[in-house]
């Protein structure tokens, strides 16, 4: 342990050193930076991450997040008693499509272009065997769940174009009835190693609009 620091800021750099994307030095800066703001405001903060686990799930269908006392799936909805999220439970949005990705950082992306109106399915995550990701690791029994029972025709692959991502896009489709439903991918307006949520509007649109049958 420093001995130049108190022990609880330390262990606040030690804990938001571990969040993605930061490091000790960028930890220690937010450190002090909370440290510098009135009570009030941090327990705020503090209260808002805690109630994350409490307040918010992922949607029984699709595998996106919202709030776990939002209304439930009604009669003869095959998701009846379930809890859906704001998109699912949205009978203005096209049944017939489902576009696939990774996270839930993902759909608000694609939201953010305004122009697709179908479903999503979440996977959380792709596979990755040297990570020791499998498909029983992911959502996608539930995936080929929602292909068997309900109305779906087009099925868009909108996975990252990352080893990864196009290894989990190849997957799906070759266990995907053609009979069924037809299988796009996403164009290539994005950047191999690029990720949906960096990804400005104007891309992700482009990508949408050029998706191609996927073989």
């Amino acid at each position: 342990m420093s001995q130049t620091l108190p022990g609880a800021l330390e262990r606040a750099i030690e804990e938001l050193s571990k969040l993605p994307g930061i490091g000790p030095k960028t930890a220690a800066r937010l450190s002090f930076w909370l440290l510098s703001k009135p009570s009030a405001e941090v327990e705020k903060l503090g209260k808002s991450i805690a109630e994350l686990h409490s307040s918010i799930k992922f949607c029984d269908r699709c595998g996106h997040v919202t709030d776990k006392d939002a209304p439930m799936a009604e009669e003869p909805s095959t998701w009846a008693g379930k809890t859906l999220c704001g998109i699912c439970r949205d009978s203005r949005r096209n049944q017939a499509q489902v576009m696939v990705v990774e996270q839930p950082l993902d759909v608000i992306a694609l939201e953010k272009t305004g122009q697709y109106r179908g479903l999503y399915h979440v996977l959380g995550g792709v596979l990755s065997p040297v990570e020791g990701i499998s498909p029983e690791h992911l959502r996608m029994e539930l995936f080929f769940r929602r292909i068997k029972e309900e109305p779906i025709e087009e099925i868009i692959l909108a996975t990252n174009p990352s080893l990864e991502g196009e290894a989990t896009a190849l997957y799906l489709s070759q266990r995907v009835d053609r009979a069924k439903a037809r299988v796009t991918r996403i164009a290539r307006g994005l950047p191999v190693g690029g990720d949906l949520e960096y990804a400005d509007e104007m891309t992700l649109l482009r990508a949408l609009e050029g998706r191609q049958s996927f073989e």
